[in-house]
């Protein structure tokens, strides 16, 4: 993806590509989520916006990252009911989860091959296959015993 695309003097420009009105709070979430180019939650998304507009409301976030989701601008990625993170990356890709951490970054669709995918209803086409690989780093066997102990 072209990121030079996303600075912040033509956010409006890439805003209105996608259909979108251009307003300050929605560049301003744009900016949030294109400047670091990462995987944010609609919170982590309200603060950045907040440290330097503290007007912008949580119901504004979540309403903007809905529509910039339905624009094709950005990519809601839902690793469990209860996380939901927001990324700027639409091209094709998949996502490892740390479920400790609580970090999620890319794996390239090149390196991961989809095989054996179900007969598709007539009238009916793929429009997108989500992996997500959740993973923890291995507990060593001390840490292991305490906790069955508890």
């Amino acid at each position: 993806m072209d990121m030079t695309r996303h600075s912040r003097s033509n956010l409006a420009g890439v805003l209105r590509q996608h259909g979108i009105n251009p307003t300050h709070q929605r560049i301003e979430i744009a900016r949030a989520l294109f400047a670091r180019f990462e995987h944010l939650s609609a919170d982590q998304i309200l603060a950045l916006v907040n440290e330097g507009h503290p007007e912008t409301s949580r119901a504004t976030v979540y309403n903007t990252l809905n529509l910039f989701v339905q624009r094709g601008l950005i990519r809601e990625v839902i690793v469990d009911p209860s996380k939901v993170f927001y990324d700027p990356n639409t091209q094709p890709h998949y996502h490892i989860y740390d479920v400790r951490t609580g970090r999620l970054a890319d794996i390239d669709a090149d390196s991961v091959r989809v095989t054996g995918l179900p007969d598709l209803p007539p009238g009916m086409v793929t429009e997108g296959v989500d992996i997500i690989l959740r993973v923890r780093s291995a507990a060593p066997e001390s840490e292991a015993a305490v906790q069955g102990a508890a």
